[in-house]
């Protein structure tokens, strides 16, 4: 696990709620979460498709689409409420400042551009005279492990592999020279050694460049070895936080549970668990526990109440009525125990 030596906040989130009009109604994506980025730490944010996860970052970049609605809720970052200054202020900040890496390097790329001059938009948007903007490209290609830079600076992206896309991508996003990273499932279309690469290179960069990195994935196993803190995300809600330590060996949600007990290893010889059910329809209001009925230790509460987050150290807090003291003693599966064990062992802890 990654050492979090940050101690400055940089970016705070507090109760982000945000919904889009839809043809069936409205639909709540985001429905009042909080979270603190630190200077220097990676804050990955796990959860399966439709939590809500990418829609958070994207707010945080300012490019939610037209029929988006942030309904309440603060993104403070230098001083500033990013849900309330005009465009012309967000520009500045998008890109420069707050670099963002796509999920898909081939939608990112322009198709008929050639790779070099993509980079040299970013600077000479900076005001960088062309003929420095070229060199820094180069530069900035050479950094991101591309070969033969001068050569690959004239060709066009389907010339490239996907992984040495994703490596244009990043460059793209560095260009600017943020010091905040978000890293939307940046390695999702990727084979799985092409994956520990970028994994490898987006380490690399954060430790040469002090960035504070926000990774949205909705596998826990691709930020085990990167992540700082963890925040895992169910139907718009942070219902788990922690340090990587504390999500990985000590994890207390039901939901957190599912997600580590349905990730493959090499070591597991019983069958993975899946979690049943569908996630909630987020048109309709949700009434007590969004996972309640997808979750096997569901309380009667549940179906009724929210859960509050309980404090479990300085660092770790969970969005489950099994914390409070009146609820029943519910043991971690036995299948998790047993790959925790093997998980505590490996990292030597």
């Amino acid at each position: 696990m990654a050492e979090n030596q940050a101690v400055e906040t940089i970016l705070s989130v507090r109760d982000l709620r945000i919904s889009f009009k839809a043809y069936g109604g409205i639909v709540r994506a985001v429905r009042g979460i909080d979270f603190d980025l630190k200077r220097g730490e990676t804050l990955a944010i796990v959860g399966e498709s439709g939590s809500g996860k990418s829609v958070s970052t994207k707010a945080i970049m300012g490019i939610l689409p037209p029929n988006a609605i942030i309904e309440d809720g603060q993104i403070l970052y230098d001083g500033m409420d990013l849900t309330k200054i005009s465009e012309a202020e967000m520009h500045r900040i998008r890109g420069h400042r707050i670099g963002l890496v796509f999920q898909d390097p081939l939608s990112a790329l322009n198709p008929i551009m050639k790779i070099g001059k993509q980079i040299m938009e970013v600077l000479i948007r900076s005001n960088m005279p062309k003929d420095q903007a070229k060199v820094r490209a180069l530069e900035l290609m050479e950094s991101v492990g591309i070969p033969e830079p001068e050569k690959r600076f004239d060709q066009y992206p389907f010339q490239f592999s996907g992984g040495m896309r994703q490596r244009i991508v990043i460059a793209i996003a560095l260009a600017g020279n943020p010091e905040i990273l978000i890293c939307d499932e940046p390695t999702t279309a990727l084979d799985v050694t092409v994956q520990a690469k970028i994994l490898e290179l987006i380490n690399q960069i954060k430790e040469e460049r002090n960035l504070s990195v926000i990774f949205i994935t909705h596998d826990l196993g691709v930020v085990a070895q990167m992540a700082d803190r963890i925040n895992v995300m169910y139907a718009g809600k942070i219902v788990e936080m922690g340090t990587a330590e504390e999500i990985f060996f000590e994890p207390v949600h039901p939901y957190t549970w599912a997600l580590l007990s349905s990730m493959p290893d090499l070591e597991t010889k019983e069958r993975l668990l899946s979690i049943p059910g569908t996630p909630p329809n987020m048109i309709q209001e949700i009434h007590g526990d969004a996972f309640a009925p997808r979750n096997r230790y569901a309380l009667k509460i549940d179906f009724e109440q929210e859960p509050p987050m309980f404090r479990l150290t300085d660092t770790h807090y969970a969005a489950t009525w099994l914390l409070h003291p009146n609820a029943p003693h519910v043991e971690i599966p036995d299948q998790l125990k047993d790959r925790i064990a093997r998980m505590r062992e490996a990292a030597n802890v």
